[in-house]
């Protein structure tokens, strides 16, 4: 059986959210064993019977974005004509039972939407992205107010192990200083470089913040801490993708 995440936040009842895990699928080696990503090196027959797996709790199929860790976010809807993977780091949506999906293994994923259920998001923030605004331009593109919107954060790679060179901290500290907290110095005296732990759950919560959104919910959760349960590129290098996503239901399926 998979596991599967169910975001803790209050979202309206017709918003419906998932996270995957790596556990309960067909998939082998380091790629074991419910990687969704085909464009891994695992058997891609593996990935359709993961991705089958994953269909049965979803009412329609993901929309998968080919993710180039930018900040060109993709509005997605059921017209047959976007069933081609589109280049971007941001899916978004308003029509009902449209499946909006980014794959992570360490990057954060931010689920959005707004109080009344209108609008769904989901975000794929690795570092590059955060820094270049991906969350500010992607709450600015669902034209909702900012105040109305919530987020949660799914796993990545915690602030203990997410090592990074000192071009990622100056990347975020030139635009704002009050970033600067969110690294911490590593001391080494056979590095000539200065190297940082940076936590990511922090930058995006001020991202978040700095865009107006308040209500934030989530994070902590570290995928390179937990072998058994995520995939970690930083960790392991060869490995598999898990996926967050978001959607909304009809109305009247609330009833059933």
């Amino acid at each position: 059986m998979i596991d599967l995440i169910t975001p803790d936040w209050p979202a309206p009842g017709h918003i419906k959210a998932l996270f995957t895990t790596r556990t309960g699928g067909f998939s082998n080696g380091a790629y074991a064993t419910f990687n969704l990503g085909m464009h891994v090196h695992d058997d891609s027959e593996n990935v359709i019977r993961n991705r089958t797996l994953l269909r049965k709790h979803l009412p329609g199929d993901p929309h998968w974005l080919r993710q180039v860790h930018g900040t060109r976010h993709v509005w997605i809807k059921q017209d047959s004509t976007q069933r081609q993977e589109q280049s971007g780091d941001a899916a978004l949506s308003r029509q009902h039972n449209t499946v909006c999906a980014i794959m992570v293994a360490d990057c954060l994923p931010v689920l959005l939407c707004d109080t009344t259920g209108t609008v769904v998001g989901v975000v794929h923030a690795g570092w590059r992205g955060l820094a270049a605004g991906i969350i500010e331009q992607t709450v600015a593109a669902m034209q909702t107010g900012c105040e109305s919107l919530m987020a949660w954060l799914g796993p990545a790679i915690g602030p203990e192990h997410f090592e990074v060179g000192e071009d990622v901290r100056t990347a975020f500290v030139e635009g704002d200083r009050q970033t600067a907290k969110a690294f911490k110095p590593i001391s080494s005296s056979t590095q000539s470089e200065p190297k940082w732990l940076a936590d990511i759950f922090q930058l995006a919560q001020h991202r978040l913040a700095h865009a107006g959104v308040t209500r934030i919910y989530g994070g902590g959760v570290c995928t390179y801490s937990d072998p058994a349960r995520f995939f970690s590129y930083r960790r392991d290098g060869e490995t598999g993708r898990m996926v967050a996503l978001i959607w909304m239901e009809k109305p009247d399926e609330l009833a059933k």
